[in-house]
């Protein structure tokens, strides 16, 4: 039997509240050409002299409304992940960050020192769909440090999970308890993306956001295409609860700069929907799959203070995978499965 290693990679957070740690993250994140995809000096121009020096501050008070005492919720959260995988598996886990710490060397290392004579790793990108700005780039990341330390093991990634049954069942049996109370509609929050991002993964060149309901016209650019994978998500999930249609809707969030992102925009909705007679809302996350900023600042104050204002009475996050045991047991089945398939490739 090969001796193995699992490594789960996840966005990263900053290693404090302190403007200086989170300045340090936000020029490490906003300065990956996978992020903001323009050339090196108008990229370092803008991130290093506009967004970052206006923007940390911001970002730090946020850091520190929604900071617990053991740390980020996305790191604290990621750890714990780890740890419920380890207690199925004798081969070490760890978790690697694509920005901020602990970094994909350190990860490496550890398992390497746990596993002497480690002849493969089989790494799980805690991102369920195709993104160049998310799965594209932890998963580039970590090849490039694997290829520039020259670490004598195989490294082997597991797919995008989107559409995958274990996921779906996951995620919708984590939803379903909140079913039980009243509610006008759930609306599911994605994080968004540049519409440029979605052009440039189309590996066709002609389809995406360029033919009438391209994302349910069947076409080969949907393996790398963000919009398509979470409308898929979305029904399905639905399909699984049973949700009419018209409690259903799904919005894009955390827009950044003024070029063109995926529309509807979460925070414009969140602010229409109670003039639409929405009163009362469910909100899901499944881009992620741990609890951050981005929904535990994003969503459940910021977006819960402007639904209320505009006329909403009742507004419920519904928290992200996490740890929750369908999850766990749907991650510990993949690693398995992949082990599987090179064990007898």
């Amino acid at each position: 039997m090969a001796k193995r290693g699992i490594v789960l990679v996840n966005l990263g957070s900053p290693d404090s509240t302190a403007v200086k740690d989170v300045r340090r993250y936000l020029n490490e994140f906003l300065m990956d050409e996978r992020v903001i995809d323009m050339s090196y000096i108008p990229r370092l121009l803008l991130v290093r002299g506009i967004i970052v020096p206006f923007r940390a501050p911001k970002s730090a008070e946020a850091y520190k409304s929604i900071w617990w005492k053991e740390g980020s919720p996305l790191i604290v959260l990621s750890k714990q992940l780890q740890e419920a995988l380890q207690k199925n598996f004798e081969e070490p886990v760890e978790i690697a960050m694509r920005y901020g710490n602990p970094s994909p060397k350190e990860a490496y290392d550890k398992l390497m020192q746990k596993m002497p004579g480690l002849e493969e790793v089989i790494m799980l990108p805690l991102y369920p769909h195709y993104a160049m700005s998310s799965y594209e780039t932890a998963v580039v990341y970590m090849q490039e440090m694997h290829k520039k330390y020259n670490y004598p093991f195989k490294l082997t990634t597991i797919a995008p999970y989107y559409n995958n049954n274990d996921y779906i069942n996951a995620l919708a049996e984590s939803i379903r308890p909140f079913l039980h109370q009243y509610f006008d509609k759930i609306l599911f929050s994605y994080h968004g993306v540049p519409e440029r991002h979605i052009y440039k993964g189309d590996i066709t060149g002609a389809h995406c956001l360029k033919i009438n309901d391209c994302c349910h016209a069947a076409s080969p650019a949907h393996a790398q295409c963000y919009r398509h994978q979470t409308f898929v998500t979305t029904e399905l999930t639905a399909a699984a609860l049973g949700l009419p249609a018209e409690k259903v809707e799904q919005t894009f969030q955390s827009r950044l700069g003024r070029d063109p992102w995926l529309t509807p925009y979460t925070a414009q909705r969140l602010e229409e929907l109670p003039k639409e007679g929405v009163k009362k809302l469910l909100v899901a996350c499944p881009a992620f799959v741990s609890d951050c900023l981005e929904t535990l600042e994003e969503i459940a104050e910021e977006g819960k203070e402007i639904f209320l204002h505009a006329g909403g009475e009742n507004f419920t996050m519904i928290p992200c995978l996490n740890t929750h045991p369908l999850w766990v047991g749907a991650a510990v089945k993949w690693v398995k499965e992949y082990a599987n398939i090179n064990q007898t490739a």
